[in-house]
């Protein structure tokens, strides 16, 4: 049991840096990994010009299992996640000041696949 959690875990890590290098060569600045708040944990989140995206990934065997792997109940936690991060950064940094647009994005990761990134996966408050 604790082997499988292990290997889920890097699984996921794994998941994380190559959707981080991915976003990378798309121009994304990533400002946070793996970022824990006390209602849950934000993958990454990104910054492009004046877009600030808060990025779920998910690896799967399939792209498709990968796009359903997210639940409503996992959309809420990353929302709640998302608005305790705006809270606790205040909108003050350098990094956030000029975003005018604020989304919630999915990068899906499958093996032999390119990362796909879906923009705007989800709109807040429809998990």
């Amino acid at each position: 049991m604790v082997r499988d959690r292990r290997k889920a875990y890097q699984k996921g890590a794994r998941a994380e840096r190559l959707a981080a290098w991915y976003l990378r060569l798309k121009g994304y600045r990533v400002l946070a990994q793996r970022f824990k708040t006390p209602v849950g944990e934000l993958d990454l989140v990104v910054r492009r010009g004046r877009v600030l995206a808060f990025v779920e990934v998910k690896a799967r065997q399939n792209l498709e299992d990968a796009a359903m792997a997210i639940s409503p109940q996992a959309r809420g936690r990353i929302e709640r996640a998302a608005n305790w991060f705006l809270s606790q950064q205040n909108m003050a940094s350098r990094s956030h000041r000029s975003a005018e647009i604020i989304r919630f994005d999915m990068v899906l990761v499958a093996p032999g696949r390119r990362p796909h990134h879906v923009v705007n996966a989800w709109a807040a408050g429809m998990a």
